[in-house]
């Protein structure tokens, strides 16, 4: 089917009659996108992420790892650089953002975000060869994701580029990640994953104002002490690299709980429930 017959079926315009072309996109350039359009949107760059060469997601994906690593850095120099706590506790989450902000605009590949853009996909068709796809690319993202933060995790742990404060507040920023015991992180990770893909399905209703969604929504993840697999990965690489956590505590208390926390947190809580709000519009659409 025509994709532009598609999206005007979903234009609120689209069902008013008497109403003149240029009224019609006056009021387009006026509307929200509804729930339909945005899911359709999204549908659609899931499929193009399925079908892309697995060389190209392991690249995207590596780079996003070493990116994400920003998240650290700044928030690290914040938490150093402000000594009332009350005002680094509001501030220093700033930084957190930015590794967000690099990797989501880039279109890097990030874990996280795949827990809801290949999902649409899946639920929409329905069969094995696309369980398959989305199964592909979650390994490729998440194996790639890993190994790029535990690369720039191994730089920040061995090399003295950053004075001895800066590196102190990045162990005091990294040490929630190991604390925990696997309830309270699979607690913290399903907020995590709710909020970052809440992020990805907002980002195409939001037009010239995505930075100011992506810094919102993670910003709140930082402010909660949320569970991240791939931010809290380069966090608790570090540790390890530098010798203040052990493996067993990298794959035990922060790995397990975390992927797992956010995988529920993105596809129960945002795609099945998204989905589901506009299951029978799609279903009747494809009829």
């Amino acid at each position: 089917m025509d994709q532009r017959r598609d999206d005007d079926s979903f234009s609120p315009a689209s069902k008013l009659d008497g109403v003149s072309q240029r009224q019609t996109e006056q009021i387009e350039s006026q509307s929200r996108p509804n729930a339909a359009l945005i899911h359709e949107t999204i549908r659609a760059e899931g499929e193009q992420e399925l079908e892309r060469r697995w060389w190209a997601i392991v690249l995207s994906g590596f780079a996003a790892g070493l990116s994400i690593a920003l998240s650290l850095i700044v928030q690290g120099e914040f938490h150093a650089l402000i000594s009332d706590e009350g005002t680094r506790r509001l501030v220093a989450p700033l930084g957190y953002t930015v590794g967000f902000l690099v990797v989501v605009l880039g279109r890097q590949q990030l874990f996280t975000e795949n827990t809801l853009t290949p999902i649409l996909p899946l639920l929409h068709n329905r069969d094995l060869g696309t369980l398959g796809s989305v199964i592909r690319l979650w390994a490729l993202v998440l194996a790639s994701n890993i190994a790029g933060t535990w690369a720039v995790g191994s730089v920040l742990a061995t090399t003295s580029i950053f004075e001895p404060r800066i590196v102190e507040a990045f162990v005091e920023i990294s040490q929630h990640t190991v604390k925990g015991d696997f309830t309270s992180t699979l607690v913290r990770a399903i907020f995590a994953g709710w909020l970052i893909a809440l992020m990805a399905w907002l980002l195409p209703a939001t037009k010239g104002s995505r930075a100011h969604i992506i810094v919102i929504m993670t910003y709140v993840v930082a402010l909660g002490g949320f569970a991240h697999i791939v931010a809290g990965s380069v966090e608790c690489a570090f540790l390890v690299q530098s010798g203040r956590a052990s493996l067993a505590q990298y794959a035990s208390d922060f790995f397990a709980p975390t992927l797992l926390g956010n995988i529920l947190g993105g596809t129960t809580l945002v795609a099945l429930l998204n989905y589901g709000q506009v299951a029978s519009e799609i279903d009747d659409h494809r009829e």
